[in-house]
């Protein structure tokens, strides 16, 4: 009996520390990714868009996603990381072909799919039931 309270309690402080593990590092990839969309957003912003500048900022994201991305999958649905993955290549993609206004709607859906996401995995009440 004791044996197996105390493998009990092993295991839920392991799933303890590895939720901990995987939100910490969701937030922090998600608070990256939106720090540097939003910068990109307001570059595009402006009224002289340096189109070499803005090309090199989405890559710069898009990289830091790339990195990311293997772990994510880990502990993450697959269709939430390709709804980001989408985004990033329309916003690419917009950018590419000069079109600043349509990029800027993509950047802000991908902000809240981000931010959805890490909602959406943070431990608290509302998702535990």
């Amino acid at each position: 009996m004791l044996k197996e309270t105390i493998i009990c309690i092993i295991i839920v402080i392991t799933i303890f520390f590895g939720d901990n593990a995987t939100q910490n590092y969701t937030k922090e990839t998600v608070s990256n990714l939106s720090n540097g969309l939003t910068l990109l957003r307001e570059n595009l912003i402006q009224e002289n868009i340096e189109k070499e500048k803005v090309q090199k900022e989405i890559e710069d994201i898009y990289k830091q996603w790339e990195e990311r991305h293997d772990k994510l999958a880990y502990f993450i649905e697959h269709d939430e990381l390709e709804k980001v993955e989408t985004q990033f290549v329309a916003i690419k993609g917009y950018i590419e072909t000069e079109d600043y206004e349509e990029s800027i709607s993509e950047l802000d859906k991908s902000v809240f799919i981000l931010e959805h996401i890490e909602d959406k995995y943070a431990f608290n009440l509302q998702n535990v039931f």
